[in-house]
C-alpha cells in the first residue's frame, strides 16, 4: 500500500503530470454536462458457518505488515495530532498530492471500514475486527488454494453468497477487497451475536458475549448449544484472537460514542445528491498515464452547475484555481477526538466561498464543473484525517 499522507508544495505550482487528472478519453466527454456518470479523475443460499453445521477453526497465515507496522502507524499518527496542535504540521493541499508519496505497507482506509461494520451491533468492537482477521490472515489477501478461503477475512465462496456485498461501491462484491471483507465479517459476527444473546437471555449458554460470538465463529452455533458455553475446542481460537486484541484497543478509544469510529457514518453530510460513484478512492492505473496510484478520492457524478456543499461545518483555508485540480476548496472542520478532520472539493465550475470563512454543513462553497484536468462534469471529494488521505464512503451519510 501507499503512504497515502499528501506532500507539501505550492498548489499553483505543482507539477500537473503526477497529479489527478480526470478521463481517458477527452473526446468522450460532455462538455454541455447533459451526462455527467461517465466523468472521472484521473486523478442458491449456502449454509451460514455457527449455525446450521460446526465449522473448524480458522489458521492464520502468518503475520501481515498491518500487523507489524500498526504500532509505527499509532507513533506517526500522534506525532501528526501533536504537530497540527502547536502549528507545526504543514497544509497537506499541494496540487500534485500523490507524486512524492513513499511506499508503506498500511492502507489507513481499513480503520473507518472496520469502525463501520463494528458499528451493526453492540457486541463487536472495530478491535475485535481487527484481531480476528490478524488471527485469520496476517492481513493477508492471499488465497489458500487447499481450503478456498480468499481474502483478509478467509471467505470461501459459500461463506461469500451469505455474507458478500458491494460495500466500496466499485461495482464488485469481492472477498479480495478488504473493504467488502471487513463488512462482511462484520455482518456475520453480529449475525452470531444475536444469536448467542438469544440463547444467553434464555439461558440456554452461559459467558461473556463476545466470546461467545468468537466460539461460534469458530466451532458453530450448535456446538457452543451442545456446550452450554465456550466449548473447549474453542478455546485455543478465543486465547489467539485475545492476545492480538491490545494492538488494536486504539480503535475502540478512538471509535468513541461521538468521535470518529462509530459515528463516522454520520459525520459528514453529503456534498451532492444523489451519491452516485464514478471512480472510487483507492489504488488505480491512471487514465492519462497509465501509472498506477493511489487515487486519493471519489468521484461523484453531477451535472454541471449542481451546488456543492460544506460536508461539516468549518472554516475555508484554500479557494483557488490550481492545474490539475482546477476550482478547488478545502475546509478544516477542527480536531475529532484529537485528529485534524478535512474535506476538499475540486473541478469546481465556480467558487462561492473565500479563505478564511466559516461554514455550516450545507453552506454552498461552489457548483459543480469540469476545471482542470478533467473530462466532464462530476465532484471530486476528498477526505484528510491527520495529514493523511483516507475513504470518504464510510463517513458520508447516505443520500436518496
Amino acid at each position: 500500500m501507499n503512504d497515502d499522507r499528501p506532500t507539501v508544495a505550492d498548489p499553483a505550482t505543482a507539477d500537473p503530470a503526477g497529479a489527478d487528472p480526470a478521463g481517458a478519453d477527452p473526446a468522450g466527454a460532455d462538455p454541455a454536462g447533459a451526462d455527467p456518470a461517465g466523468a472521472v479523475d484521473g486523478e442458491g443460499p449456502a449454509r451460514q458457518r455457527g449455525q446450521e453445521e460446526p465449522a473448524p477453526r480458522r489458521r492464520r497465515r502468518g503475520p501481515g505488515p498491518f500487523t507489524l507496522l500498526l504500532p509505527g502507524l499509532v507513533t506517526v499518527t500522534g506525532v501528526a495530532a501533536f504537530l497540527a496542535l502547536t502549528g507545526g504540521l504543514p497544509t497537506p493541499w499541494p496540487e500534485d498530492a500523490e507524486a512524492g508519496q513513499a511506499a508503506v505497507d498500511i492502507d489507513p482506509s481499513y480503520v473507518p471500514w472496520l469502525r463501520k461494520a463494528a458499528s451493526a451491533c453492540t457486541v463487536l468492537e472495530p478491535s475485535v475486527l481487527a484481531a480476528q482477521i490478524d488471527q485469520l490472515s496476517g492481513w493477508s489477501d492471499d488465497t489458500d488454494e487447499l481450503s478456498g478461503h480468499k481474502g483478509i477475512a478467509d471467505f470461501t465462496d459459500g461463506e461469500w453468497r451469505t455474507w458478500g456485498r458491494d460495500d466500496d461501491g466499485n461495482g464488485r462484491s469481492s472477498p479480495l477487497d478488504p473493504a467488502d471483507a471487513i463488512m462482511a465479517l462484520g455482518r456475520q459476527d453480529c449475525a452470531l451475536a444475536e444469536r448467542m444473546t438469544e440463547l444467553r437471555t434464555s439461558g440456554r449458554i452461559n459467558g461473556d458475549l463476545v466470546d461467545l460470538t468468537l466460539a461460534a465463529y469458530a466451532e458453530g452455533a450448535d456446538a457452543v448449544t451442545e456446550a452450554g458455553r465456550v466449548p473447549p475446542t474453542a478455546t485455543a481460537y478465543l486465547a489467539e484472537v485475545q492476545a492480538l486484541l491490545p494492538r488494536y484497543e486504539a480503535l475502540d478509544r478512538d471509535g468513541a460514542a461521538g468521535g470518529t469510529g462509530r459515528a463516522a457514518g454520520a459525520l459528514l453530510a453529503a456534498p451532492v445528491s444523489p451519491l452516485t460513484v464514478t471512480s472510487p478512492y483507492g489504488s488505480r492505473e491512471h487514465p492519462l498515464t497509465g501509472v498506477t496510484k493511489l487515487h486519493t478520492g471519489v468521484d461523484f457524478a453531477a451535472r454541471q452547475g449542481t451546488p456543492v456543499a460544506a460536508a461539516r461545518a468549518g472554516r475555508v483555508v484554500f479557494a483557488a484555481s490550481t492545474t490539475a485540480y482546477g476550482n478547488r476548496v478545502v475546509i478544516d472542520h477542527g480536531t475529532i477526538e484529537g485528529k485534524r478532520l478535512e474535506t476538499t472539493y475540486s473541478h469546481l465550475s465556480s467558487l462561492d466561498t473565500a479563505v478564511g470563512r466559516t461554514v455550516e454543513a450545507g453552506t454552498m462553497v461552489g457548483r459543480v464543473g469540469s476545471t482542470g484536468l478533467s473530462t466532464g462534469p462530476h465532484l471530486h471529494f476528498e477526505v484528510v484525517l491527520d495529514g493523511y488521505y483516507t475513504d470518504p464512503r464510510p463517513w458520508l451519510t447516505p443520500t436518496g
